[in-house]
């Protein structure tokens, strides 16, 4: 059961509207009437309350549910107790998500601005925005609508947030310009000096970074990650990506659309990834490498040479998967020989 402390439930729903909302057919109209008041597990699912079935490998679990009803996909419905309301999809993962954000939303402050914020009379700021305590926001910065600024979060100067954006508690942002529907993860620091020195006469000389931070629409960069701003050009995230926690985005990177970085990635310098790229955990990249779309990265795989679009590849140094299989099978023939 989701906890009321954090989340806000905006149930109960009767099955013949979640029927709609999950684009499932409900297979006893009779039941329509139903009022369900929670989602909730397979496993922990009671009377009043939906659980989701969709893994063919729990069918033995699948006879213990207790919920009022289950969303299922045909091939899986006979698999469901006679007494519990059945609805069928053709994608139950879709439906649950669906009905998850109607079901529940967070417990958001009203929108409102704090006295404790600090804003620059230059400030624009759009409606229905919501800024909060100890905030800082410094000149000729530009917020749009329906925006949400968590506690102790800091703009800098100059730079443009859109619409629709969230950005989280202790979260910093300068040099950087953002789209629509961001959401910034707390503690997250976004436009930061990229890591550039020249040695001079025997001393580490900082390069100026010249550069900013493009964002576009529907980006989430989560809690403690740096993306660095550009030593003269941008560096670039795109449309929709999906950045976790932990990760390092360096100097001048560029990321195509739909990009998936998941946690404790570096990526180095200069680097330029096409459309949909997905790195797994640890993944780390040499400076000015060229990532085709499509490409996967093995967790923990290191890159030294660009990867052609649509390959996977996983190890270190990174190999296509076959050949890090070939690999993999030939030590563990050579340890069981020994």
């Amino acid at each position: 059961m989701v906890d009321t402390t954090f989340f806000k439930n905006n149930g109960p729903m009767k099955l013949s509207d979640i029927a709609k909302i999950c684009d499932a057919e409900l297979k006893d109209m009779s039941k329509s009437e139903i009022s369900i008041s929670n989602i909730a597990t397979m496993g922990k699912a009671a009377e009043g309350e939906i659980c989701f079935f969709y893994d063919k490998k729990a069918k033995a679990k699948a006879a213990e549910i207790k919920a009022s009803a289950c969303v299922t996909t045909p091939e899986l419905a006979d698999c469901i107790p006679q007494n519990v309301v059945i609805l069928v999809t053709a994608n139950p993962k879709m439906a649950f998500l669906q009905l998850n954000k109607k079901f529940y939303s967070e417990i958001s402050n009203r929108r409102e601005i704090s006295r404790t914020a600090i804003i620059a009379p230059s400030v624009k700021i759009g409606e229905n925005t919501f800024i909060g305590e100890h905030v800082v926001i410094e000149e000729n910065v530009e917020i749009g609508n329906n925006c949400y600024i968590e506690h102790n979060a800091v703009i800098s100067r100059g730079c443009k947030i859109g619409n629709n954006c969230r950005i989280g508690a202790n979260a910093s942002i300068a040099y950087t310009i953002m789209g629509n529907d961001c959401y910034i993860y707390a503690g997250a620091r976004i436009g930061q000096d990229g890591f550039g020195f020249m040695v001079v006469n025997g001393k580490h000389e900082r390069i100026p970074q010249l550069g900013r931070v493009i964002i576009g629409n529907d980006v989430e960069i989560a809690a403690n990650t740096c993306v660095d701003r550009g030593a003269l050009d941008d560096t670039v995230i795109g449309d929709g990506c999906r950045i976790d926690n932990l990760v390092q985005v360096a100097h001048n990177d560029k990321l195509g659309r739909g990009c998936v970085i998941v946690s404790q990635t570096g990526i180095a310098g200069s680097c330029t990834f096409g459309d949909y790229v997905v790195c797994g955990g640890q993944s780390g990249f040499a400076d000015h490498l060229n990532i085709g779309s499509g490409a996967q990265i093995g967790a923990q795989s290191g890159l030294m040479r660009d990867v052609e679009p649509g390959a996977i590849v996983m190890g270190y140094p990174a190999v296509p998967i076959k050949e890090f299989m070939r690999q993999v099978a030939c030590v563990q023939k050579l340890t069981k020989n020994k």
